[in-house]
């Protein structure tokens, strides 16, 4: 089975200010994806050149709620995210294939 690296661009109100601020994007990229992986596979989809490659990984959450049948117990899978800034004068646009 391939490995996925990129899962999906992170659109929020951090990365959109991050993109505003430093010329940065974030993504969802796999739990065993490495830095150097990660900004050959934006360089490679994206056709832009990457200047530095930030991951962090947000731990899963374990969660309870009571209902009328009982207690409904689940978690909240593990997810890692990369922050992606690029070369000035580079930028993505994510919107132009919709």
């Amino acid at each position: 089975m391939a490995k996925r690296i990129l899962i999906k661009p992170l659109i929020t109100e951090k990365t959109t200010k991050l993109n505003e601020e430093h010329g940065a994007y974030g993504f969802v990229v796999g739990l065993d994806a490495n830095k150097i992986e990660i900004k050959k596979a934006v360089e490679k989809h994206y056709g832009v050149k990457v200047e530095s490659v930030r991951t962090v990984m947000d731990p899963g959450k374990f969660g309870w709620n009571r209902t009328p049948f009982g207690i409904s117990q689940g978690t909240k899978g593990r997810m890692k995210k990369a922050y992606v800034t690029l070369k000035k004068g580079e930028t993505i646009d994510f919107f132009s294939t919709i």
